[in-house]
């Protein structure tokens, strides 16, 4: 083996450079493997077995496709190479599936199904939200192994599923039932925005999303708003007033159950030492509002938030003289795992009789599955180790987030393999990631493609926490 570190990196960051990257990501784009919408299964499928497991075998992986445990959902596909007993053994992640593509809202001249570059920027649904990051690995693994002539040097694993955006139906259920096909050292999946244009970027985890309604239902009709208002309630007014009294004027929650009783010091001290840079077009934060005395990245990373995601009450865009009778408000809580789920609709529930709202129920029944909250410790010895690769390539920092703001499947794979779980950031805060017009930076690949094959370059090197054994 005569490679070199900086042979390899400069070889990832070539597939961009030649257009290899760019073409395999074209037609990952145009499967369009919408996971909540109906009749998508075929083309999940197709993605798999068409796309990136023959991807894989051309990169002398072995790869296997398995049925989803829940009827009706798209299949996971595990790749691997194992090249020996006693070497580190990386996990990594991707998911094939996308959220809806909402035609109809993209820009002229834009398909979120035909990729279409304009300077910096590449256009397409997937993009930035899994299939460029899981492209960027598998072109960031092929060029190690090809640097050190056919060897990786270490054992890999890469699992690929493809209902992410549905909240990973039968994933846990996968890897409960495949533990030892799964079994690695630690986690390294590619997701999620950097929040900083010269750092590299790891999150640790997500905070976990709990939907629900709140429903206010006082009658079957609207009454007439002349002979009726002022005298029956009025369930838009009613189920307004329930939810300023659990969330203040400036945003404040009031059920106590709901916030963290305390946060370790390590995930404090890791927020506050985040680099955000600014990114054009997008808001600064509204100082006045949420939980006072914690600065942003200490709330969306270390805190609870209750968000209204709709409001319905009438009919807005056909309004008449009625008193309203039913109101209906779906509501969501991103949360970290400093606070306990199962409690959060008991003490809304004990929270909203105290106050007299008895007449406001909550449903549970929201269409999809929801993640739990995930983290590992920014000091476990892996976090370490791969934050120090990363700034070895970048010559900068690693920006360590404790978790990621939003929610994903780590703590499936953190609780069930006993694994430390990573995630590194391939895309920025203005991505327009789940909405129209999604799309990635040409250099934010490009420099993807070198750190993280400067990471798998070191995983053959030595020097790593103390392997396992596992294959």
């Amino acid at each position: 083996m005569s490679g070199t570190r900086n042979g390899a990196i400069a070889r990832a960051r070539s597939r961009m450079d030649d257009g290899s990257f760019l073409e395999d990501l074209r037609r990952r784009v145009a499967i369009p493997t919408e996971s909540q919408v109906e009749g998508r299964q075929p083309d999940l499928y197709r993605y798999c077995t068409e796309e990136i497991g023959p991807s894989f075998k051309r990169m002398g992986w072995q790869v296997q496709i398995f049925d989803n445990p829940v009827k009706e959902r798209g299949p996971f596909l595990v790749a691997a190479r194992i090249e020996g007993k006693g070497l580190p053994t990386m996990l990594g992640y991707g998911h094939g599936d996308v959220v809806r593509a909402i035609k109809s809202e993209w820009r002229e001249g834009l398909d979120p199904w035909e990729m279409k570059i304009e300077g910096e920027k590449i256009y397409g649904r997937g993009v930035v939200d899994n299939k460029g990051q899981h492209t960027l690995a598998m072109h960031a693994l092929d060029a190690v192994a090809a640097e050190r002539g056919g060897r990786l040097g270490f054992n890999a694993k890469f699992i690929v599923e493809t209902g992410e955006e549905q909240g990973s139906p039968g994933l846990e259920a996968f890897i409960t039932t495949h533990k030892e096909l799964l079994a690695a050292d630690f986690f390294l999946g590619l997701d999620g925005p950097r929040q900083s244009f010269s750092r590299p970027e790891l999150n640790l985890g997500c905070r976990g999303g709990v939907m629900f309604d709140l429903i206010c239902d006082l009658r079957k009709i609207a009454l007439h708003s002349g002979h009726w208002g002022g005298v029956m309630k009025d369930a838009g007014l009613r189920l307004a007033q329930a939810l300023a009294r659990i969330v203040t004027e400036d945003g404040r929650i009031q059920v106590p159950e709901l916030l963290p009783k305390a946060v370790p010091e390590s995930v404090l001290r890791a927020a506050r030492e985040l680099l955000i840079d600014p990114v054009p077009g997008m808001p600064e934060p509204d100082k006045d509002w949420g939980e006072p005395g914690l600065s942003k990245p200490e709330k969306v990373l270390a805190w609870t938030s209750f968000i209204v995601l709709a409001y319905s009450c009438g009919n807005p865009d056909n309004p008449v003289n009625a008193v309203p009778g039913y109101a209906k408000a779906r509501c969501q809580i991103r949360h970290t795992v400093d606070t306990s789920r199962d409690e959060f609709l008991p003490a809304i529930r004990r929270f909203l009789d105290k106050h007299g709202f008895q007449d406001i129920a909550i449903g549970t029944r929201v269409g999809r599955d929801q993640f739990t909250p995930s983290r590992t410790d920014p000091d476990h010895p892996w976090v370490r180790w791969v934050a120090q690769s990363m700034s070895r390539t970048m010559e900068a920092p690693t920006n360590i987030s404790p978790n990621s703001s939003g929610s994903n499947p780590s703590e499936m794979f953190r609780a069930h393999l006993d694994l430390p779980v990573m995630w590194a950031g391939q895309s920025y805060a203005g991505c327009s990631q789940h909405g129209p017009n999604e799309h990635g930076l040409r250099t934010l690949f490009w420099e993807g493609l070198g750190y993280m094959a400067g990471v798998y370059w070191d995983l053959a090197e030595g020097g790593t926490p103390k392997p396992r054994g596992v294959t």
